[in-house]
């Protein structure tokens, strides 16, 4: 995974996709094409809601076998 851009330890990226229902998401970092998995329960906003093309910023974090954006903020 590319370095990307690093913000006081966290990264910056864009939202590529959010299913509201479902509840979970993609965000591909700056400067990396490999998406990130995100859980609405790991979104730090009232209503836990992405929106595609929205600019965010994350912690990355390995989960179960994978990268996974934590303690994202808009």
């Amino acid at each position: 995974m590319a370095e990307g851009v690093h913000v006081n330890g966290r990264r910056k990226g864009l939202v590529q996709y959010f299913n509201q229902e479902g509840g979970y998401g993609f965000i591909t970092p700056y400067g990396d094409q490999d998406t990130v998995y995100v859980r609405a329960e790991d979104i730090e906003t009232e209503d836990k809601v992405l929106s595609e093309g929205q600019q965010v910023t994350f912690a990355l974090e390995l989960g179960e076998g994978r990268f996974e954006a934590r303690h994202v903020r808009p």
